[in-house]
């Protein structure tokens, strides 16, 4: 059911067993979701709208996290991908007030760590072996503000999606913006506020800290 390491005490593998047999068991009964293998679901998970919600095998929703499949295109999990502790997906309002957004699809082998959320009223896309660190925020949406006689909360919204390439790690706390690739192979550094493109195999992080001066 899990590979757990060698180096795993006995206790510690029998707890492991247990924690993971409850979301199985969980994700047994979780109706609704199309499934082509078993899924695993943590405790207090809010999954929405499951007819538009597709797993792959093995998909792993952990404690608190949030799933809303409100989207004209349906969240798609690969094989083995893991929603990490209290992130949010969202595509579209929960009242379904405005625009029904697009949706997510998410390669396989692929994760996305606690805390993240992922608004994805413009199409996201995520390839195979992609780590996403924890505090990680996808933001596939910008309002529109040109007509300064209108207030920007009416003059609605545009969206052009986000796509990560295979292979790619994303460090704690970046922020993704509408509209940007990150080639495969590339590593953003923690902190780092994506706006535009990155090149394949490319290493992006903002500024280091200097000195400004003595005390």
């Amino acid at each position: 059911m899990v590979n757990i390491s060698e180096s795993v005490k006995s206790l510690d593998k029998i707890i492991i067993y247990k924690n993971a047999a409850k979301k199985l068991l969980r994700g047994f009964f979780t109706l609704g979701v199309h499934k082509s293998g078993k899924i695993f679901v943590g405790k207090s998970v809010h999954i929405s709208h499951r007819a538009s919600i597709f797993c792959g095998k093995n998909v792993k929703f952990e404690d608190y996290s949030e799933i809303h499949g409100l989207s004209t295109n349906g969240l798609h999990f690969g094989d083995n991908v893991t929603i990490g502790r209290y992130t949010e997906i969202r595509p579209s309002s929960y009242y379904g007030v405005g625009n029904i957004g697009y949706g997510l699809e998410m390669g396989e082998h692929s994760s996305i760590g606690p805390f993240g959320f992922v608004g994805c009223s413009g199409p996201i896309k995520i390839g195979k072996d992609v780590m996403v660190g924890p505090r990680v925020s996808f933001f596939a949406e910008n309002h529109n503000f040109t007509n300064r006689d209108v207030d920007i909360k009416y003059q609605g919204v545009n969206n052009k999606g986000i796509t990560i390439e295979d292979n790619c790690w994303i460090g704690s706390g970046v922020i993704i913006l509408d509209g940007v690739t990150i080639g495969k192979g590339s590593v953003i550094g923690a902190g780092t506020l994506v706006a535009k493109d990155v090149p394949q195999n490319s290493i992006v992080y903002n500024k280091k800290s200097r000195v400004i001066r003595e005390r």
